[in-house]
């Protein structure tokens, strides 16, 4: 197993402020997820630290912007709506670090591509109306949350659902349309919503990327723009994540 932090370079992220998260959820929400104790949906749950630890990921993904990182953080995000918390997420952690970085470095056009198994919906359902933010998912369909059906797209907008059992050959292709696109839309930043759930191994889908396949993934979006930084969302086999994750490191850093 990899021990990731004897390989890489690591730091560890203060918390996002109120007014990051405000930047993309509601007041609303904001207050549930810190006053919530019990469950908000059949799959997300608050304690008394919920609200200190969803800061945490998502001041880690603002993390990862500034330094061209690699957020290892969770609870992941990409589930999480604008007013609602849902699918183990609580704040958009990769949309809240695609507007600081247009409100606090002075970014103007930014991609966000999501390989995570499944449908990114919180992250569309906060930037899809946005014409700065660009918007890509692969994931399997269908799936959870059954949402990013192939009528799901727009000029910054493009959804790619995949056949249960898609391998890494099936994912080179996908990501050939995913690379066109962001190449049109030309953005300053790009983020990656780094889900390792459509690993061959992992319980919860039914897809068949294997560690080679996600370090190219990793290897071709780190050519996709000047600035790339990288999220982390779902991977639920404890077992191979840190392999997973040191393989897309690798292919970030070129290797």
């Amino acid at each position: 197993m990899t021990v990731l932090h004897e390989r890489f370079p690591f730091v560890e992220c203060g918390p996002a402020s109120d007014s990051d998260i405000l930047r993309c959820h509601t007041s609303r929400l904001l207050e549930q997820v810190r006053t919530t104790r019990g469950w908000i949906d059949p799959d997300t749950i608050c304690t008394q630290t919920t609200y200190e630890a969803a800061l945490l990921s998502a001041g880690a993904a603002i993390e990862a912007v500034r330094l061209g990182g690699f957020a290892i953080s969770r609870p992941p995000g990409h589930h999480a709506e604008r007013d609602r918390a849902m699918g183990f997420c609580f704040f958009d952690n990769v949309a809240i670090a695609a507007r600081w970085a247009q409100e606090e470095l002075g970014i103007r056009r930014v991609a966000i591509v999501d390989w995570d198994v499944h449908h990114g919906n919180g992250t569309q359902d906060i930037v899809a109306d946005d014409p700065t933010i660009f918007f890509a998912s692969l994931h399997q369909w269908p799936l959870y949350p059954a949402t990013g059906g192939a009528d799901e797209q727009s000029e910054t907008l493009l959804n790619i659902p995949l056949r249960p059992g898609t391998g890494d050959e099936g994912y080179s292709e996908a990501w050939s349309t995913v690379e066109r696109a962001v190449l049109r839309f030309a953005p300053d930043l790009l983020l990656v919503s780094a889900g390792f759930d459509a690993h061959v191994d992992d319980p919860l889908a039914g897809m068949e990327v294997t560690a080679d396949g996600f370090a190219d993934l990793a290897r071709r979006a780190s050519t996709l723009a000047p600035r790339v930084a990288a999220v982390l969302e779902g991977g639920y086999n404890l077992q191979t994540l840190p392999d997973l994750v040191g393989a897309a490191l690798d292919g970030f850093n070129g290797a």
